[in-house]
């Protein structure tokens, strides 16, 4: 197969070496540089499918000398972007590279496949027809109770990346912030343990504060519910709860976000409440 010159973004397994497409590896075996996130990683890749490639570094570290060379390249070869597993860009190195290059005039190709965001969609149970991804939550818990509050809102299934060490307590911001909206649960995707377990993140954050899980995860959450009529009590006793761990101001908002109300009505009733 013959691929004219320019910048091939592919696509490689998420776990299974078997999902590699045959028109990714043919353009492997005929690109002149490979960029890769790791080389260790990429490099068993290319031990599988018996090639030996040029491989260059380019991940997060990188700079615009890596970057301008890579498109240099390109303008006269075949390069091809990989990251460690799945899609380059979706979480992954690759936006500043391929926006350089449409700049420079390098035509900039897709070998699509792998995705872990979509294959978890996939088989998670949870509506499809509009998601929103959002990446790593943030790791300190100040920043990712106000990331999911900001979030609370879309009308549309969440979808982020989470490590096993921090899954538990994202799963408890979850449940304080949204309620007992579904959520999803897909780990170790296309691999020998792939499981999906849902319910909803009390139920889960409680299990997996239990045994802490291994792998790679994709957290998914349903969508707010449509037109839900809420009366004053349930506003109160959700209040009344939310001010017993946390300030009037922060329960406010969160009580705001999951029933949709205005924030400056929520805090001036909590005001009333802790007064009483």
């Amino acid at each position: 197969m013959m691929f004219e010159s320019g910048l091939y973004v592919v696509a490689t397994p998420i776990g299974n070496l078997a999902d590699m497409s045959q028109r990714a590896i043919d353009l492997l075996e005929a690109a002149e540089i490979v960029a890769v996130e790791d080389s260790r990683v990429t490099g068993k890749l290319l031990h599988h499918l018996g090639l030996k490639k040029k491989m260059r570094r380019y991940n997060d570290h990188s700079g615009e000398a890596e970057r301008e060379s890579l498109v240099a390249a390109a303008h006269g070869a075949v390069v091809a972007l990989v990251s460690d597993a799945g899609t380059p860009l979706i979480s992954d190195p690759g936006y500043k590279l391929v926006r350089s290059a449409r700049e420079a005039g390098v035509p900039v190709y897709t070998i699509p496949g792998a995705s872990a965001v979509t294959a978890a969609l996939s088989i998670c149970g949870l509506p499809t027809d509009r998601f929103l991804f959002a990446g790593f939550l943030p790791n300190k818990a100040k920043a990712r109770i106000e990331t999911l509050t900001e979030l609370g809102q879309v009308k549309a299934t969440l979808v982020f990346y989470e490590a096993g060490p921090r899954l538990a307590a994202s799963l408890s911001a979850i449940a304080e912030t949204y309620g007992d909206r579904e959520v999803a649960v897909a780990r170790e995707l296309t691999k020998k343990f792939e499981e999906v377990v849902t319910g909803t993140a009390s139920e889960l954050a409680a299990r997996y504060a239990a045994q802490e899980p291994k792998g790679e995860i994709v957290l998914i959450i349903g969508p707010p519910a449509d037109d839900v009529a809420y009366d004053t009590g349930d506003v109160d006793a959700a209040l009344r709860e939310a001010l017993d761990t946390m300030p009037a101001a922060k329960a406010a908002g969160v009580i705001a976000k999951r029933f949709g109300l205005e924030r400056s009505d929520v805090y001036a009733r909590a005001t009333q409440l802790k007064s009483q």
